[in-house]
């Protein structure tokens, strides 16, 4: 018995290639539940709870090699896979294609930057000190830090309300993330740099982001979709960060064709 592989939480529906479905930081995989049976009608679709969110248990240490690893069992009956990363779920997945590219077969990326963090060579990411004073809130103010989070993922959006309360219903909805797995989490994002492996993803990869995202600019989405050999870019006009709930028929109008017409 792999107690690692059975901790992980996967919800599966539908019937067809296998699609796994990857969330991003502090949230569970019941995110995508308005979109599940979309894709289910021409896929198997795998809904994964991260390590230490929603009903999946914590993996210690929690790394992203290790989430990545974790996900590769649970997911290594020998098929070619079709993810869809949101977010941290993205900068997995593109993880994921560069640790085992024969296994990945495409990508879709949705508002997914290849640099969380910004840099002088990176003007596209928020400010170090920004992201180290929201790990600080965390520790000492939990609930109101987690919901200020969900408010800057739908600022600026035309559905921003809407989006917002769908967020908050679902956050807790399969009780509390675990929190050393926040704290990795929001150290990968610190961390994290693919920019060079993004160069050398052969996988047909989509990203799909918004111009009003304030957490993962337009311009990061552009980049990646432009560096990634076989990248294509979708800009969903009026979206934030959260484009599959804000803007929810554009995005399978896009989101449905990459994936049937692999």
């Amino acid at each position: 018995m792999d107690v690692e592989l059975d901790a992980l939480h996967v919800e599966s529906a539908g019937a067809g290639p296998p699609l796994v479905l990857l969330h991003g930081w502090a949230l569970h995989g019941g995110l995508f539940a308005s979109v599940v049976h979309a894709f289910a009608r021409t896929h198997r679709v795998h809904v994964v709870d991260l390590p230490g969110h929603g009903y999946s248990a914590p993996l210690r240490p929690w790394t992203v090699d290790r989430v990545v690893d974790v996900l590769d069992r649970r997911f290594g009956a020998g098929e070619r896979l079709r993810v869809l990363g949101w977010s941290l779920g993205g900068s997995i997945a593109m993880h994921w294609a560069h640790h085992a590219p024969s296994r990945i077969e495409r990508m879709l990326l949705v508002s997914t930057t290849p640099k969380f963090v910004a840099a002088p060579d990176w003007p596209q990411g928020i400010e170090a000190a920004t992201l180290q004073r929201f790990a600080d809130e965390l520790r000492v103010a939990f609930g109101p830090t987690l919901l200020r989070f969900l408010t800057l993922q739908t600022r600026g959006s035309q559905s921003a309300h809407a989006s917002l309360v769908a967020l908050r219903s679902d956050l807790l909805a399969r009780g509390d993330p675990d929190r050393a797995a926040l704290d990795a989490g929001l150290a990968a994002l610190r961390d994290m740099d693919l920019r060079d492996v993004a160069a050398r993803l052969p996988q047909p990869a989509m990203v799909i982001g918004g111009p009003r995202d304030t957490l993962v600019p337009l311009g990061a989405c552009e980049w990646l979709a432009a560096t990634l050999p076989q990248g294509t870019l979708v800009a969903v006009d009026g979206a934030g960060h959260v484009p599959f709930l804000s803007h929810r028929d554009r995005f399978l109008a896009a989101a449905l064709p990459f994936f049937d017409g692999g």
